[in-house]
């Protein structure tokens, strides 16, 4: 007879335990979306999210009204939204609202309803607030940012400049999407004058040249999933997507001047978003222009984001995203999350030895992909390559870019499958990578698999199983009560990793 499992055995064990969730809704002037996220953390990971296309500002350039039925529909999506958060037990709730609930005649009437059904007070954000907000989003999602963040939404487009954590005064356009396809009456060369008009001599743009442009808001992310499509990328994650420049700027003459539904691949943008392309693109061209940066840097992280990062300590704003994120998936899924940051430092040990060049960025890649090494473990021997490289190469992980994602990806694949079975690996992931960074995940995969075949895995072994370059030699060192761990297979692997970096393996016991 099988027995039942006490209730208290049934909760989740794949949450990490920051506290009850938090909730941002994000009232803005095309959609209204709802985030749940597991905590307030430098990390922060998304339990629910759903996104609501009321379009509140289709209408208030010209009338200076949301339009009746907008509002119904988004008054509707908030009792929605309010009601999951008191199913999910949220806590904390941030309402805030943008360009159409601001600058629309019934905005004030609009928030007081949607205030009682939320039962949370709203706040309707100035351009400048919304435009450090969204830069903070993008600092708590890139790894030292240099450039113009640009925040595109159905009313509004937010520029400021961004330096590291350095946030320079933002202004606020009425150039989004809806409020220009209004504003032209549909009209895209009158859109065009609009534009133009609004962004000359702007000085937000002045200082973009030679640095990076940061497009944020859901109608850029649509033109950057097109051109996914259109080029068969083969990481399918929006945020850090980079087109550059010079591309991005013939992609979006191309995507104003026809009808979006006759573009290829269009099916992979949601109906309602395609009239507001080529408005997106149109705005996105200019600026291009005007700024003139190296590349475009797609970031999915924004207002909301930025609001979570500002809530935070400085201790934790200090933290590196991408390293707290791998703990995280270090402590949800490895057998042993000490093992994980006791596997840092004998590679720190061991790079140090050997005399590979490693810069400070790839240095901090490799501790990522020590955290995140054994997060397939319960898979099949046989698929825990494939399913490590997929789901890392995939996860809400933020502070890397796609290059980054595809050494953490393979640095685990190798440690998994060893060094030799290019057969196995997605020639598609690889082409992310430099020839440099594949050697160095090589290198890593093959260390790692000294290191779990020693240890098994557990923690308290590696600190006494050093390995080092040692006059022309790599030595790894098993005295005296880990003398036992030695054996065939443990000096097989030690023999391909010496033939990766030329050097004559021993172990000493």
């Amino acid at each position: 007879m099988v027995k039942r499992r006490k209730p208290a055995a049934l909760s989740a064990q794949g949450r990490l335990d920051h506290g009850p969730p938090i909730a941002v809704i994000d009232i803005g002037s095309n959609s209204i979306r709802l985030v749940v996220y597991e905590g307030l953390t430098r990390s922060p990971t998304p339990l629910f999210n759903e996104k609501v296309l009321a379009g509140l500002g289709r209408e208030v350039q010209s009338k200076g009204l949301m339009p009746p039925d907008a509002v119904a529909h988004a008054l509707e999506a908030l009792k929605r939204f309010r009601a999951l958060c008191d199913t999910m037990r949220v806590k904390r709730l941030w309402v805030l609202a943008t360009a159409a609930c601001r600058d629309a005649k019934n905005g004030k009437d609009f928030i007081a309803k949607a205030q009682r059904i939320c039962r949370s007070r709203i706040d309707v954000i100035s351009g400048k607030r919304e435009a450090k907000l969204t830069a903070l989003g993008v600092v708590s999602g890139i790894y030292r940012p240099d450039g113009i963040v640009g925040d595109l939404g159905g009313g509004s487009l937010e520029l400021v400049d961004v330096h590291g954590t350095r946030i320079q005064r933002g202004t606020t356009l009425p150039l989004g999407g809806l409020a220009l396809q209004d504003r032209s009456g549909k009209a895209i060369k009158k859109a065009e004058k609009i534009v133009k008009s609004s962004l000359v001599q702007l000085p937000q743009l002045r200082s973009g040249k030679g640095r990076v442009f940061y497009a944020v808001g859901g109608t850029w992310r649509s033109l950057a999933r097109l051109h996914m499509a259109q080029t068969g990328y083969p990481l399918h994650v929006m945020h850090g997507y980079v087109i550059p420049a010079r591309e991005a700027l013939e992609f979006c003459r191309l995507v104003r001047r026809v009808h979006p539904d006759t573009l290829s691949q269009i099916e992979v943008v949601a109906s309602a978003r395609r009239p507001l392309l080529p408005y997106a693109a149109l705005v996105l061209e200019n600026i291009i222009r005007k700024a003139n940066p190296t590349d475009v840097v797609f970031s999915a992280l924004g207002v909301r984001e930025g609001l979570l990062y500002s809530l935070l300590g400085d201790g934790e704003r200090k933290k590196d995203a991408l390293i707290a994120a791998a703990q995280d998936l270090n402590v949800l899924r490895s057998r042993s999350p000490q093992h994980g940051e006791e596997l840092i430092g004998w590679t720190d040990r061991f790079m140090k030895s050997s005399g590979i060049d490693e810069t400070a960025l790839e240095r901090r890649l490799r501790h990522a992909a020590c955290l995140v090494a054994d997060i397939g473990w319960r898979a099949h021997p046989d698929y825990r390559g494939e399913q490590s490289l997929n789901v890392i190469a995939h996860a809400g992980i933020l502070g890397i870019d796609h290059p980054g994602r595809a050494f953490l990806a393979l640095a685990v694949f190798f440690r998994h499958v060893g060094v030799t079975h290019d057969e196995e690996l997605s020639p598609r992931i690889r082409e992310l990578a430099s020839t440099r960074m594949l050697d160095h995940a090589r290198v890593l995969g093959a260390a790692m698999r000294v290191a779990y075949l020693v240890s098994a895995s557990q923690p308290g072994v590696l600190p006494r199983a050093p390995l080092k370059v040692e006059r022309h030699r790599l030595v790894l060192r098993l005295e005296r009560e880990s003398a036992a761990l030695a054996g065939e297979r443990v000096v097989s692997r030690l023999k391909q990793l010496a033939r990766l970096i030329g050097r004559e393996p021993v172990v000493v016991t």
